[in-house]
């Protein structure tokens, strides 16, 4: 080859004997991850119906609401949780009380004030009676039997889709960074699927008519916040700490609250980015540093309190302004048998390979009051 004097530095489109320089690397910057999935693990179990149901039970109540009091006669809304000879008492309260009589017509109960010689206090409506126990007379006839009656909770599958062409051609040249195109293109629509997936978990809805799905309804999960109902706290309301910036006494009061009403273990506080770095800043006024130190470290990914031991997962899916309170034991995303992602070859009508990444899953929520949220922050 003849000597040209040309330099490498004008090397480009005009001078074809300069090869191409492209890294065998493809960049991907898209987020994708699935921290709550990862958080949850595999389920144990799969669906077997498109129409996926589970049992709940709870047991007997041990407290009443006061409705008004007078003297030795307290009016409840709800006297059938209690029976002649329970101990009770106001809550927050020292004064105890003995149930003589239940009148369940007028949801009226007799009592026995300063029982045990505990002085009288006074009773204001609204105020919750709790049951301390019941002491049954020796020798005396068994009492009506009393039960609860378990409850079935449904929620439906979703199915997962995302198509997959590759032309002939592009199988057959050489690309830089991927070995075979059409892996390529299956595991990019995989992300593509469990960043979804996710996402329903958290924010799906299913359908207000036919959740079951129809010809014209498409059939779609209810995810976490849609089941939740007892316990959300928003700022301001129902006595909850107003402050619209995450703080340690909000996160700690919805603990207590949830703490106080079930045997779940919030283990898992799930937020987006900005009541993660409110998280982070509990530390804060007591960090320590030193001359020698090198590193700055603020974050906090397990927050253990009187409560639990939660890990704090960063979730991109979680609206904005929103806390998850979730008892990891008790949620599961779990596909129908046979239908966890996989890629499903499509006839050819062509010179192309077609196919599609399909998955069917929903998501088994038990007792939602072992779950809660704080919402209405910034």
């Amino acid at each position: 080859m003849p000597f040209t004097g040309k330099a490498t530095y004008s090397a480009g489109a005009s001078l074809p004997e300069i090869a191409e320089d492209v890294s065998d690397l493809i960049g991907i910057n898209s987020p994708h991850e699935t921290p709550l999935l990862d958080a949850l693990g595999d389920p144990a179990r799969s669906a077997r119906s498109t129409v996926h149901e589970w049992l709940e039970d709870e047991l007997l109540p041990n407290s009443g609401v006061i409705d008004t009091a007078s003297g030795n006669t307290i009016t409840v809304f709800d006297a059938g949780r209690f029976r002649v000879g329970d101990q009770v008492r106001v809550a927050n309260q020292s004064e105890v009380m003995l149930v003589t009589a239940i009148d369940a017509g007028t949801e009226q109960l007799t009592v026995q004030r300063g029982y045990g010689g505990t002085g009288e206090e006074s009773i204001d409506d609204g105020q919750a009676l709790l049951i301390i126990g019941n002491a049954a007379l020796e020798g005396d006839d068994a009492d009506a039997a009393r039960f609860t009656t378990r409850s079935r909770k449904t929620n439906f599958t979703q199915i997962f889709t995302a198509t997959v062409e590759v032309s002939g051609s592009e199988l057959a040249v050489r690309q830089i960074g991927v070995r075979d195109e059409l892996d390529y293109q299956k595991n990019q629509r995989t992300r593509e699927l469990l960043r979804d997936l996710e996402n329903s978990v958290i924010n799906g809805r299913a359908a207000d008519a036919n959740p079951q799905g129809s010809s014209s309804v498409r059939r779609t999960m209810r995810g976490i916040l849609g089941h939740l109902a007892t316990h959300r706290f928003s700022p301001g309301s129902g006595g909850f700490p107003g402050d619209t910036d995450l703080t340690e006494d909000q996160l700690n009061l919805a603990l207590r609250e949830i703490w106080n009403a079930s045997s779940g273990r919030i283990d898992l506080i799930v937020v987006g980015g900005r009541q993660k770095r409110a998280i982070n800043q509990f530390v804060a006024t007591n960090r320590r540093f030193t001359a020698a130190g090198e590193s700055f470290k603020d974050a906090i990914n397990v927050y253990e309190s009187d409560f639990g031991v939660c890990r704090v997962v960063l979730s991109r899916s979680v609206p904005a302004g929103t806390v998850l309170l979730l008892d990891s034991s008790r949620i599961e995303v779990m596909p129908l048998s046979g239908r966890s992602f996989h890629y499903k070859s499509l006839a050819n009508t062509g010179d192309r390979e077609s196919g599609q990444v399909i998955g069917e899953y929903t998501l088994e929520f038990r007792n939602e009051n072992a779950h809660g949220v704080i919402e209405g922050l910034l």
